[in-house]
């Protein structure tokens, strides 16, 4: 059964996850008509391969390791690491260790470069 997202006004956790990050799976807390947010979880080994969002996208290592790509350079993010990326810039994912991230999607394309 999925899991109903945050509703306005409500609080929700996105603390570390601890040992509960062993079976933990990503969740999307919020899809709206111009946002959305996802804390993902990777387990280590994991990646996801290069892609792209239309609007604007922040992501912040709540806990672990991901080494983070884009075009040319490759940052690895920790706890507490966060990073901005343009609209429809391309970019991908590897986990070295157990993690979870705070993804925030604009779903409006940006303007054009």
């Amino acid at each position: 059964m999925a899991q109903p997202h945050v509703q306005s006004g409500q609080v929700t956790s996105v603390r570390p996850l601890g040992a509960a990050i062993a079976g933990a799976r990503t969740t999307a807390l919020l899809k709206a008509r111009q946002l959305e947010v996802v804390r993902l979880v990777l387990h280590a080994g994991q990646a996801l391969r290069e892609h792209a969002a239309p609007g604007e996208v922040t992501v912040h290592c709540l806990e672990g390791r991901v080494d983070f790509s884009l075009p040319g350079v490759t940052h690895r993010l920790e706890a507490g690491d966060w990073i901005h990326l343009a609209a429809r810039a391309p970019h991908a994912l590897r986990a070295l260790d157990d993690a979870s991230l705070l993804v925030t999607i604009c779903l409006q394309p940006g303007p054009a470069d």
